[in-house]
């Protein structure tokens, strides 16, 4: 795994969605983060619990059925004890633009929030 703390906690947000796995949504996010977009229904806004309880609820889980893994980091800038990262990735059969600001909170890295675009279809 890298030592760079930002891509550790890239792939940690990634690996809770591409494996159903709550606990490192949990280790992703800051606990007062907001996860916000717009899918096709709609604005769409969750806590933290509300994000990993989605994720959890995808079994089999995206690794479990062989899906592609895609992960794509855009663009990142540091300021400090702050962070923009913008990632790519595929999910649930979409590509999603996330947008993440990360926090450093007593020397760990977390997302303390989350803005998501659907690109389009995944593939």
């Amino acid at each position: 795994m890298s030592d760079d703390p930002i891509k550790q906690l890239v792939q940690t947000y990634f690996e809770c969605m591409y494996e159903s796995a709550a606990d490192k949504a949990r280790a992703a996010f800051h606990p007062d983060a907001k996860i916000t977009g717009y899918l096709p229904d709609g604005l769409n806004q969750m806590t933290v619990e509300e994000f990993a309880g989605f994720v959890a609820s995808h079994q089999p889980s995206p690794a479990d059925k062989g899906e592609p893994r895609r992960l794509e980091i855009v663009s990142r800038e540091v300021a400090g004890n702050t962070a923009a990262v913008r990632v790519r990735c595929d999910y649930l059969g979409l590509t999603f633009l996330d947008t993440l600001s990360l926090l450093n909170v007593d020397g760990r890295w977390t997302i303390y929030n989350k803005l998501f675009h659907v690109e389009g279809e995944a593939g």
